[in-house]
């Protein structure tokens, strides 16, 4: 079993820059949920080929672009290219053709797999995963789209949204750069990039910037690397100053990450659009799932790695759910929001490629007394699961396994 659950880790992340695969692997032997977040392959592969699986009930839901890792801690704000401030689902990574199904389960599991480390009790944590499920049924069967933003935010996401008004762009820049004319480099989060790479990246940002309406905003003063994340620790990702508007305190920042394949590719039985690139991929999902996706959201590519840029912005951050202090009213809101998010990302982007109209998923919402406790069901199983995964990956990190 412990070579099991290791080597299968070790296979995903092969290919991957070491160094930061054993920085992934870190943080994914701080707690259970790191795990779970930095093991989305396993939690599919687990779903689609375990004699448990609810996949043949599950997959007669209706077809939907799923964000495919849906979990606690990949919602968040952010400005969108309209320059209002929302919060959503902020990865799409994984995005891909799905049925809605897949990405509920996965968010259940998530929070059973958080509730103790959220201070909850058992018949607490059982309540919140009806909460979300009930939330996105309820979402559903309203059949139309809305958004969250600072006018219709409340409990811990209004709180998250009010402390953005007093974070100021000047020192967001200076924090980050010295003086505009350069990146500040930082340990464990912003590193160095030899000369080689910093050249190859300021020819695909300008390659890229020749086709928009203002080249000279993005001539790059400088690149570096960009350790974020966790279940993309490892890819190539870099932080690039650009020249903005043309003085020190009106520089841009903008986050550039390589794209990969979907690690839920192997396991979906609808055919899928043939991308031209796995930049293109993310970019189109996110845009279609979102009211106003993140400014500056591009797909760029060299040719031989495709790339998704953004503008790295004061404005994103995540709902810290440890504030709730364990309250259960306060968990129950935000849980509630991300349920509806999902719900409205799955209406928004329906009748594409493949994907669910809003009249199929209503009627799929009126079912739920057959698919929820399906859902339930899973879910807790497969938390056991996963911390039966955890302690294994925890002891061989501990002992070594995972740097040979």
């Amino acid at each position: 079993m412990v070579r099991e659950v290791i080597a299968r880790i070790q296979a995903f992340n092969q290919g991957r820059i070491p160094e930061l695969v054993q920085r992934k692997y870190a943080a994914m032997a701080e707690d259970p949920l790191a795990f779970l977040r930095g093991t989305c392959h396993l939690f599919y592969e687990d779903l689609t080929t375990t004699a448990a699986s609810p996949l043949a009930e599950l997959n007669a839901a209706p077809l939907v672009w799923i964000c495919g890792d849906l979990h606690l801690q990949n919602f968040g704000s952010f400005k969108g290219d309209d320059r209002l401030v929302y919060f959503d689902i902020n990865d799409f990574d994984e995005g891909i053709l799905a049925p809605c199904t897949w990405d509920l389960v996965r968010f259940v599991t998530s929070i059973r797999v958080a509730g103790q480390i959220l201070g909850l009790d058992l018949p607490d944590i059982v309540c919140l995963c009806q909460a979300f499920l009930t939330a996105y049924t309820a979402a559903i069967s309203a059949g139309k789209a809305r958004t969250i933003h600072r006018e219709t935010a409340t409990g811990l996401v209004d709180d998250l949204l009010e402390s953005l008004r007093k974070r100021k762009r000047a020192d967001f820049l200076r924090d980050r750069t010295e003086k505009g004319k350069s990146l500040r480099l930082i340990p464990n989060k912003v590193t160095p990039v030899s000369p080689e790479t910093c050249d190859r990246i300021r020819n695909l940002i300008q390659t890229w910037a020749a086709t928009q309406t203002n080249p000279e905003f993005f001539e790059v003063l400088d690149v570096a690397h960009r350790i974020a994340g966790n279940g993309s620790l490892g890819v190539e990702r870099y932080l690039i100053l650009v020249a903005g508007q043309g003085s020190a305190k009106t520089r841009y920042l903008l986050d550039l990450k390589a794209a990969r394949s979907s690690s839920l590719q192997s396991y979906v039985n609808p055919l899928q659009p043939q991308w031209t690139t796995e930049a293109e991929r993310v970019v189109a999902l996110q845009t279609r799932f979102q009211e106003s996706p993140p400014a500056l959201l591009n797909a760029l590519s060299d040719g031989k790695q495709s790339y998704t840029l953004r503008e790295l912005q004061p404005t994103a951050d995540k709902v810290d759910l440890t504030a709730s202090q364990g309250k259960v009213k306060k968990l129950t809101k935000v849980i509630r929001t991300m349920a509806e998010v999902t719900a409205w990302g799955q209406l928004r982007s329906g009748g594409r490629q493949g994907s669910a109209i809003a009249d199929d998923l209503i009627q799929f919402a009126q079912s739920a007394a057959d698919w929820q406790p399906q859902i339930l069901h899973y879910a807790e199983q497969y938390a056991t699961q996963v911390e039966q995964d955890y302690g294994v990956f925890r002891d061989g990190y501990a002992a070594g396994a995972l740097t040979r």
